[in-house]
This record gives C-alpha cells, sequence and structure tokens, in this order.
C-alpha cells in the first residue's frame, strides 16, 4: 500500500529517512519563499542545518545517514522545527542556537545579531595584505556574539582582544561564547557606547561591523530581520549615525600604527557621498557583497576636519 503523504510530499508513515526528510523540508521551504541569508542560501542547506541539529549530527556525516529510518519522535521534532522556520519565520541559527563564523560554532539567540560578516574572509588570511605587522592588541567594537574577535583571538595567538557592546544581553552572549572558546585568558568583554567604557586604552586593530541599515532598508527588510535586535541594525536616516561618531574618536583608540576597518553595507554609497574627500581603501572579497573598508590611524588624524 502507498503510504499517505502529507502537502509537502513527506510520508506521514512512521519509516521516514534522513532523506525522505530532507527532501520534505527543501520543498517546504521552496515553497514558503522564506528568506536565507542568516547562513545558509538555499532550502537544501536550510534543511540540512535543521535536521542536523534535531539529530544531534556533527559537521562531518556520512552519506549512508540518508538511508537511516528515523523515529515518529524523531520526525515530529524536525517537522516542527521547519515549521517554526517558515511559520515564525525564525531563522535557522535562532532555532538552533548555533551559528559559524571563521569555520568556528558560536552560541546565538534573539539577543544577538546572527554572524555573516565578509569580515570572516580577512580574518582567515589574517588581514593580509593590509597589516604590517601582526597587532597585539585588537578591540571587535559591536561585538554582538564576539564571533569577531573571538575568531581574531585564533588567529593571532600572541593578542589580547577586548570584545565592546552597548547592549547588556549583547555581553552576556559574548561571555557564554567566550567561556565556550577557553579565551579568557586572552579575551574581555566589555559595555559601552561606542569609546565611553574604553578609556586610556590602545589598539592596533579595531575592527567594526556596527549597525548600518538605513531608514528606507529598514522598512522593505524580510520579516526574518525582526527576530534581531533593532539596535544592532538600524542606525538613522542614511545607516551612518553610528560610522560618524567613530570616525570622529577612532583615532584616539589607535596605535600610531593602528588601522581601523569598518563594515558598513550598501551604506558605502552613502559614507562616499558624505565624506568625499576621504579615500576610504574598500576591500574585495571573493564572497559576499563586501562594504567593508579599511582606514588607518593616519588617516583618520588627517581627515579628522571632514568628520567633525
Amino acid at each position: 500500500m502507498t503510504p499517505d503523504l502529507d502537502h509537502a510530499g513527506a510520508s506521514t508513515m512512521s519509516n521516514n529517512s534522513v532523506q525522505d526528510l530532507l527532501v520534505f523540508g527543501e520543498t517546504l521551504f521552496t515553497k514558503s519563499a522564506i528568506y536565507f541569508g542568516h547562513g545558509t542560501d538555499n532550502a537544501w542547506d536550510e534543511a540540512v542545518c535543521l535536521l542536523s541539529f534535531a539529530l544531534g549530527l556533527g559537521a562531518e556525516v556520512d552519506r549512508s545517514e540518508l538511508d537511516r529510518q528515523l523515529s515518529v519522535a524523531e520526525s515530529v521534532l524536525i517537522k516542527t522545527l521547519y515549521h517554526q522556520r517558515i511559520d515564525k519565520r525564525i531563522p535557522a541559527p535562532y532555532l538552533t542556537g548555533q551559528a559559524w563564523f571563521c569555520g568556528l560554532p558560536f552560541v546565538v539567540d534573539e539577543r544577538v545579531i546572527i554572524p555573516r560578516s565578509p569580515i570572516a574572509q580577512l580574518i582567515m588570511c589574517y588581514f593580509q595584505p593590509w597589516l604590517a605587522a601582526e597587532p597585539s592588541r585588537v578591540l571587535d567594537l559591536c561585538a554582538g556574539s564576539g564571533c569577531i574577535g573571538i575568531s581574531c583571538a585564533y588567529g593571532f595567538e600572541n593578542a589580547t582582544v577586548v570584545l565592546s557592546d552597548i547592549s547588556s544581553d549583547a555581553v552576556a552572549v559574548a561571555e557564554i561564547n567566550i567561556e565556550r572558546h577557553d579565551m579568557s585568558d586572552r579575551v574581555t568583554v566589555i559595555q559601552s557606547d561606542l569609546f565611553c567604557s574604553l578609556t586610556e586604552q590602545c589598539f592596533d586593530l579595531i575592527v567594526c561591523n556596527p549597525p548600518y541599515v538605513d531608514a528606507a532598508d529598514l522598512l522593505e527588510m524580510p520579516d526574518e530581520y525582526e527576530h534581531e535586535p533593532r539596535i544592532a541594525l538600524a542606525s538613522g536616516n542614511d545607516g551612518l549615525d553610528f560610522t560618524r561618531q567613530l570616525l570622529q574618536q577612532a583615532a584616539e583608540y589607535l596605535t600610531s600604527e593602528g588601522t581601523l576597518i569598518v563594515e558598513v553595507g550598501n551604506s558605502c554609497v552613502a559614507l562616499e557621498a558624505a565624506f568625499p574627500q576621504v579615500p576610504f581603501l574598500w576591500l574585495d572579497f571573493e564572497e559576499g557583497d563586501g562594504g567593508v573598508f579599511l582606514i588607518t590611524r593616519d588617516e583618520l588624524v588627517a581627515y579628522r576636519e571632514f568628520f567633525t
């Protein structure tokens, strides 16, 4: 007898395989027109992510696992996750409590935005050829989960790293990730509104993924972004409220050979229009949209009059 199929094609009987549930999820996600962009970019990978979490599968799974027969309880759990993803538009990393950045796992929840910055590509090549020397002190400003700063600590084994965020919720999540990666000897986290709590500190490298979404884009963002903290996204009418303050103040917190690297996404157009005299160095990426600039301390000082 042919088993009954539900609306997406997965068998309602108990003998579903892993493959069956992956196809089921891919079909569901494709038909639902959910937004991808918080860790995966297609329906199949989204299904793999949620199913792997439900079954406790690691990153490296043998293909024979596809034929594994699932229990009723396992099937129900997987389908529940699928429907939460669709019905509530909850991004997959919030459902699993984990996101990957620079090949490393980080705890995430709705207190922090989901890691997805192209800055990961810079970290994985040790910011070369942009840094003349390995930094001894690094600041991850607007740190959120702490993924950028902690990843920098892996890359620069002798560096001291400070994570900073205005949100006490984000600081709490960053503390969890520092502990998870056993980095408490070299990585600390401070709650600070920009540099307010970082007085008398200087860094060789400041990396910042600040809020940079402009007012128009904020209104048009997919529903998935409603689950992320608004304070980590919105930055005024043109998306540059925070970045303007950063450019005004950053020179005071950089060493003489210091470098500032900032992601502003598609607000890069507004930034260049606001400061046409400033030679921002826009970095190229093999993956992602870019929107990341580099500026040295000397340049920040030289063009200070335009920032103020």
